[in-house]
């Protein structure tokens, strides 16, 4: 076996071995389970072992179990395993390992991995012109320009969803949909249908199923508070259903409804550089963040949560029909600049505030009883750096618990940063710059996905 398909060969066997509900693992223990030598190595002790008796574990498995004995099943479900980053270094192995990656029952076994880490699909002042990802695995920066991710055609298509595997992007002229998997450059329009173009769009959600062959929901809120309707895309009818209107449940907090008149039509809001604006118009935001929203999806509800241009959190429940707005997490007067993210079935906020000459970037959860809980915070050294800035912050979340927040001052200062936090270790992070030729690419925000070969449009 060569080198590099040895190295990479004995990665994927170890990804295998240390994930113990792969079905692969249990065929190998099995099969070695009374060896002596491999008892020896800790295999089912369950003790600590060092790193050089997993280095030995893992070459026992190669020389005991060779990739030529593997029939073309089991060595795509060996392969499934790997990183999502070393597909693409598959094809540089042999014929066989390139060979699995246009398999169909190699994209099977991918299917069946539950969840990838998530790369961070990051987007400049442009929108759309960027093709670099932040691989979470990793913790590297990629370039996808090599795989074409966009034709020169569709510079008018903003991201401004994803899910599961794949981006959505909105063509800015015409309304039209673009559904995309980054990997694979496969890609599909989808008209939006809009027979009323009076109706302000609010909002673009999307939903995404890991079985094969994956299907994906498309959903848009539009009109003006309290007049809100929304429609949703199925991809396995390829269809859009009827606008549908949506219901206005009146909040216990009557402060909710202070902050603007619908009757003159003059709206008083902060904006997200926390400037109070009197206008009329939407809150203006970088475009692809400007549908931002997040879904949740439970037995009970399917929620669609969104920013409304004064600055509420809008919650639409696609199941009641109904929405509402949610309780203020700081007094007006407090300079701020507010996102919503959603990880593992969970919405989240995440808020730059200024007081007392300080920054503060928190992270909060409603509970039950509709009162916010925080859950996480900057530590005070980062984010004190933040204060004076006038930045704004946008962010997203991503499979395994991860928050991206990105942090980016205007001009005449640019001034980026960007942080991730770890729901479930509750640590923070900071990325490191991104260079291509020699000069460091500034990004305004990001959209979430899991680097899925599998996943179709």
């Amino acid at each position: 076996m060569p080198s590099s398909a040895t190295s990479t060969y004995l990665l994927s066997l170890k990804q295998v071995s240390l994930t113990a509900s792969s079905p692969l693992l249990l065929q190998l223990k099995d099969r070695f389970f009374h060896q002596p030598k491999l008892l020896n190595m800790g295999f089912s002790t369950g003790k600590r072992k060092s790193r050089d008796e997993e280095e030995d574990r893992v070459s026992f498995f190669a020389s005991e179990f060779p990739m030529d004995d593997l029939n073309d099943d089991v060595l795509e479900r060996v392969l499934s395993w790997l990183p999502t980053s070393c597909f693409f270094r598959m094809s540089s192995v042999c014929k066989r390992w390139k060979s699995s990656q246009t398999s169909k029952s190699f994209k099977l076994a991918c299917s069946q991995i539950p969840t990838r880490d998530p790369w961070f699909f990051m987007i400049d002042n442009d929108s759309n012109s960027s093709s670099f990802v932040f691989d979470s695995t990793e913790n590297s920066w990629k370039n996808l320009n090599r795989r074409d991710f966009l034709h020169h055609h569709r510079q008018d298509f903003i991201p401004v969803a994803s899910s599961g595997g794949l981006l959505c992007y909105r063509c800015s002229i015409s309304g039209d949909f673009l559904l995309r998997n980054p990997l694979t450059g496969s890609s599909r329009d989808i008209p939006s249908q809009d027979n009323n173009n009076n109706k302000p769009l609010q909002a673009v959600a999307m939903t995404t199923t890991t079985v094969t062959p994956s299907s994906y929901t498309l959903v848009t809120i539009s009109g003006e508070i309290p007049n809100l309707s929304f429609k949703i895309y199925e991809s396995n009818a390829d269809s859009w259903s009827k606008d549908q209107e949506l219901e206005s449940v009146k909040n216990n907090d009557s402060s909710l409804h202070d902050d603007y008149d619908t009757d003159s039509g003059t709206v008083y809001f902060l904006s997200k550089q926390g400037n109070v604006v009197v206008a009329s118009n939407n809150l203006q935001r970088s475009p692809s963040k400007q549908y931002s929203s997040v879904i949740t999806v439970t037995d009970e509800a399917e929620i669609v949560y969104f920013l409304s241009s004064y600055g509420t959190i809008v919650a639409c429940d696609l199941t009641k029909r109904c929405f509402t707005e949610l309780p203020k997490l700081l007094p007006p007067f407090l300079e701020y600049s507010i996102d919503l993210v959603e990880c593992e079935g969970t919405m989240y906020v995440i808020l730059l505030s200024e007081f007392f000459e300080s920054a503060s970037l928190r992270i909060w959860r409603l509970d039950n009883n509709r009162e916010w809980v925080q859950v996480g915070m900057l530590p005070p050294a980062l984010s004190h750096e933040l204060y004076g800035k006038k930045g704004d912050i946008n962010c997203v979340g991503g499979a395994g618990n991860k928050i991206l927040v990105c942090f980016n001052a205007s001009p005449p200062e640019v001034y980026c940063r960007y942080f991730v936090y770890d729901l479930v270790a509750e640590e923070w992070n900071e990325l490191p710059k991104c260079f291509k030729d020699g000069e460091a690419v500034d990004f305004v925000s990001a959209l979430s996905f899991q680097p899925r070969i599998e996943a179709t449009v």
